[in-house]
């Protein structure tokens, strides 16, 4: 019996489609989306109220935790909570996990090609293999996962 944490190249898993990417990224802006309500209710506690959305430090600040929130799923788990629910996991292009500094890599060039009207990911539909542009620039990509069997009493 196979370990499905157990390591894997990418290419003997497919490429994960946009549809099912921007699904899991829905899910994950959910989750980010409270996430970042609850830095920003820390922000005002901790500066008596007064914190201005331009204030430069306030927006790394909300960068900072969004990139914790990313890079420590993908990590930690090769997915965040919305990849897994829809059977996705990055990878480093050679099919072992991502560390820290891929993985912040991988978050620096997505906020940009995710954030401008999505280039990076429309990039999927002419990329030869199907990668976002912030994959082929990280030496990442988006996998899909086999959906495991229920084994029956288990």
């Amino acid at each position: 019996m196979s370990d499905p944490q157990a390591p894997t190249t990418s290419a003997a898993l497919p490429v994960a489609p946009l549809w099912k990417r921007l699904a899991a990224l829905f899910y994950d802006s959910l989750l980010l989306f409270a996430l970042l309500m609850v830095a920003v209710a820390v922000a005002f506690a901790l500066k008596g109220g007064r914190v201005a959305g331009d204030n430069l430090f306030f927006r790394l600040y909300l960068l900072l935790v969004s990139g914790l929130f990313f890079c420590g799923f993908w990590v930690a788990a090769g997915q965040t909570l919305g990849m897994k629910t829809w059977h996705l996991r990055v990878l480093r292009r050679d099919g072992r996990p991502l560390g820290w500094w891929q993985a912040l890599g991988r978050f620096l060039l997505a906020v940009p090609a995710v954030g401008l009207a999505g280039i990076g990911l429309w990039w999927m539909l002419i990329d030869r293999e199907g990668l976002a542009l912030h994959d082929r620039l990280s030496g990442t990509v988006v996998v899909m996962l086999p959906k495991l069997s229920r084994q029956p009493g288990g």
